[in-house]
């Protein structure tokens, strides 16, 4: 894992296509921006685990 320091305005590159931008730090937060090609799907870290997750069996009506 790469880890990286950046201010308030501050991009980084992946590939050639794709910029993340920091937009807005407040207190323990931080906003940031991805520009990225439509065809690239672009999901928070907890969506995709929520995805991956075993769903469990729904219940029989009683």
């Amino acid at each position: 894992m790469l880890i990286l320091t950046r201010r308030l305005k501050q991009t980084l590159t992946i590939g050639s296509d794709i910029t993340v931008t920091v937009m807005q730090i407040r207190g323990g937060q931080v906003r940031i921006g991805v520009s990225a090609p439509e065809a690239v799907r672009v999901l928070r870290g907890e969506i995709l685990e929520k995805g991956r997750a075993p769903q469990r069996p729904s219940e029989p009506n009683s």
